[in-house]
């Protein structure tokens, strides 16, 4: 049975993987071994702007990063899972936590990965630049690249889509 794709007036739940999502995808390593990441502001302003209208913002990474955990705190991102080895498996317990459904929950992902979680939610993103396995699996792909702005077009996608 195909699964049905959900209307962005029906989210409830935004999730994000950050590595190609929220970053471009590269990791800088300082001469001290330090691992630095860059974040569009523009997605950071479309992420306030959802928490505003009353969509809650989640992450869910496979990698661990501290600069991940102070961009999230500086968004007042509450829900963020980093390390996950199972990205359906820690979606199906927030979601659960959360009381949404699937159908009430987005999710942008890059990359095989992400496929899984992508096939499980009730609106699936693919940024511009993604895998074309996840590109396969979104019911829609984003003009612009992961930490180019993609995320906040997600944004006004489901903002502009509030009753």
């Amino acid at each position: 049975m195909p699964r049905r794709k959900s209307t962005a007036a029906a989210i409830r739940l935004l999730i994000l993987d950050v590595d190609g999502v929220l970053t471009d995808g590269r990791v800088y390593y300082g001469a001290r071994g330090e691992q630095l990441q860059c974040f569009n502001i523009k997605d950071g302003h479309g992420l306030k702007s959802l928490a505003h209208a009353g969509i809650a913002v989640a992450i869910i990474s496979g990698r661990r990063s501290a600069a991940v955990t102070r961009r999230c705190r500086e968004l007042g991102i509450r829900h963020v899972v980093q390390g996950s080895p199972d990205k359906v498996r820690d979606f199906r317990t927030l979601a659960a936590k959360l009381g949404v459904t699937p159908a009430q929950c987005a999710f942008v992902g890059d990359d095989a990965p992400d496929v899984p979680l992508l096939r499980e939610v009730g609106l699936a993103f693919a940024v511009a630049d993604a895998h074309p396995s996840a590109r396969a699996a979104a019911h829609h792909t984003t003009r612009l690249a992961g930490g180019g702005g993609a995320v906040r077009e997600v944004c006004d996608r489901l903002l502009a889509a509030r009753p």
